[in-house]
């Protein structure tokens, strides 16, 4: 959530910096919301004045024996308009709660400007894709005799689903615990382990409700659950509502889950394979900071998703996204793009953001500078997937294809794969 501050200072310029996110802020709607809520307390403070004032006089009247009558009913008056005025203010403020919780974040300065991928910015590749030719197999050709098996997961619970069999299922096991193993030992993270369901007032702490609630799976019944739509809402959840003394930041927590998306708005996009799902495993990062130390820790961060590819040497590039492609929540966005050569193009396997304080205030999730004593400030918040699970397999898949249709196991995987080499073609 912005700052009300610098809504009400200049909320024209927050108006203009929104449109690199192709957003329009009611600015109408907000500026008359705002006169009416300070129109409402600047009557309350006149009515408390008044209400002290009576409230003196008719003791002075009682000490003195006078008729206090209609001073009291005056009192009434007073009171009565007051009750009114409560409930007016508790409507208006109601009201910006609501508006403010559907305005995204501002972006950084250093955000392209532009409308969707097309105008996203390369910073940087690593590594030399392999050579393409047009029969180039993708990973559901490569294991079609069952180690993926789209079929079968199709006739469990339904379309962008699968499962996974045998050498791919340890694959995907292998690829978590290399994940996991070299951010705890390597990059100093803590691993926590979450509830993969959470609450509404989680996914409105951390930006995912009330704008993207098509996207998530809610729970019918007793329990207003949502099943998680990434370990990003749980993990920064843990900083709500809490103060954090200056010496124990920066956080640094890394976490597996499964995440479930009903990818609404998405139909008829990467239908084929394990692209696109609704039930996938990623390995997320979440740093809390200072506001000093943000932009360094978006960068360690990043630099810490590059490593696991450049670990399993897999070609990727880092993109900057534009104004027009950057999330809610989001100041500023890394995506990393892994290269698949069934495909013939980089595809996203990772996306690193600073949020700066906008989810922290929504979450009240704060720390006190140096001894403890001042005045709390707000944290500032990033994370960013390191890596998708499903996503680095399909990668590892299409880059360590033999030319028999074998799959090499990347060096960095064989001890966790059980010294096992190669996956030969056609088994599983």
């Amino acid at each position: 959530m912005l700052d009300n501050r610098l809504l009400r200072d200049d909320p024209q310029a927050v108006a203009d910096r929104l449109k690199k996110k192709r957003y329009e802020f009611p600015l109408v709607e907000f500026e008359s919301l705002e006169a009416s809520r300070k129109s409402v307390q600047e009557r309350t403070e006149q009515l408390r004045s008044e209400r002290n004032r009576i409230s003196k006089a008719i003791g002075q009247a009682k000490r003195e024996g006078a008729d206090a009558a209609a001073l009291m009913q005056e009192a009434e008056q007073v009171a009565g308009e007051l009750d009114g005025l409560s409930g007016e203010l508790e409507r208006v403020q109601g009201g910006l709660e609501n508006l403010l919780l559907a305005v995204p974040n501002l972006p950084d300065d250093s955000v392209p400007k532009g409308t969707d991928e097309a105008d996203n910015r390369l910073e940087k590749t690593w590594g030399e894709p392999p050579a393409v030719n047009d029969q180039q197999p993708d990973h559901v050709t490569l294991t079609e005799q069952g180690g993926i098996d789209f079929g079968a997961a199709s006739k469990i619970a339904g379309a962008r689903f699968a499962v996974l069999r045998g050498a791919y299922a340890q694959l995907q096991r292998a690829l978590t615990q290399f994940m996991l193993n070299t951010h705890t030992v390597e990059h100093g993270y803590q691993e926590v382990y979450v509830p993969y369901l959470v609450n509404a007032t989680s996914l409105r702490g951390t930006g995912q409700l009330p704008k993207m609630e098509e996207d998530l799976f809610k729970l019918q019944g007793e329990h207003p659950y949502y099943l998680a739509p990434t370990a990003e809402v749980p993990v920064t959840n843990l900083l709500r509502d809490e103060i954090l003394s200056e010496a124990e930041l920066p956080l640094r927590y890394v976490c597996h889950s499964p995440c479930f998306r009903s990818e609404a708005g998405s139909y008829g996009r990467d239908t084929r394979g394990m692209i696109r799902q609704h039930q996938f495993e990623k390995v997320e990062l979440v740093q809390a900071t200072t506001p000093e130390q943000s932009w360094e820790a978006l960068e360690a961060l990043t630099r810490h998703a590059e490593l696991i590819l450049e670990k399993l040497e897999l070609p990727y590039r880092r993109m900057t996204l534009c104004g027009g492609d950057l999330s809610f929540a989001s100041a500023k966005t890394y995506d990393l793009e892994v290269w698949l050569p069934g495909q013939n193009a980089y595809r996203e396997i990772s996306s690193c953001s600073n949020f700066l304080d906008f989810q922290a205030r929504r979450l009240q999730a704060r720390f006190r500078r140096g001894e403890g004593k001042g005045r709390p400030e707000l944290l500032h918040t990033l994370n960013g997937s390191a890596l998708a699970v499903g996503r680095t397999l399909v990668a590892v898949v299409e880059n360590y294809q033999q030319p028999d249709g074998a799959i090499a196991i990347p060096g960095v995987l064989q001890p966790y794969m059980g010294g096992r080499e190669v996956i030969e073609a056609g088994s599983w």
